[in-house]
């Protein structure tokens, strides 16, 4: 089997390696999830996306997700159903209906967040302080690269 260094000489050999490393960290991190944590990892995103950006529509929240407004729908009914979030009237578009984190959604988000971001600084301390850098410069290129066209 080729060493990391062999295949990451050219830039297909580079995105295979990423993608490969991006999804075993993101599977890794999905299995340090808050054990008490009932939600699936689509709610906990969506949770997690009205945490850092506040108050959306469920059109935005679809189209931040990826899915279809039908499906957005069902996820954030079942939300609302369990308290993590409320929906209220859209101030300007009366069509549009807005959803809002409650506090135990809030709970969940830093909850579930707090636990991985705890095993991932375990992890980090075992690197070198070089490694380590490497990994602040590699995080801001990682948001980068994930940014939409």
């Amino acid at each position: 089997m080729p060493t990391v260094e062999k295949v990451t000489r050219s830039d297909a050999g580079l995105a295979s390696e990423l993608r490969f490393g991006v999804m075993r960290l993101r599977r890794r991190l999905a299995l340090e999830r808050h054990p008490d944590n009932p939600l699936s990892l689509g709610s906990m995103s969506v949770l997690g996306c009205l945490f850092r950006g506040g108050d959306r529509t469920v059109g935005e929240l679809a189209v931040f997700e990826g899915v279809q407004p039908p499906s957005m729908t069902r996820t954030v009914t079942a939300l609302e159903q369990a308290g993590y979030v409320v929906r209220r009237p859209h101030e300007s578009d009366g069509r549009a209906v807005v959803v809002q984190l409650t506090e135990q959604g809030r709970d969940a988000v830093r909850a579930d967040r707090d636990r991985r971001d705890a095993w991932l600084a375990r992890r980090l301390t075992g690197l070198s302080d070089g490694d380590r850098a490497v990994l602040r410069r590699a995080a801001v290129l990682l948001h980068q690269l994930a940014q939409e066209d």
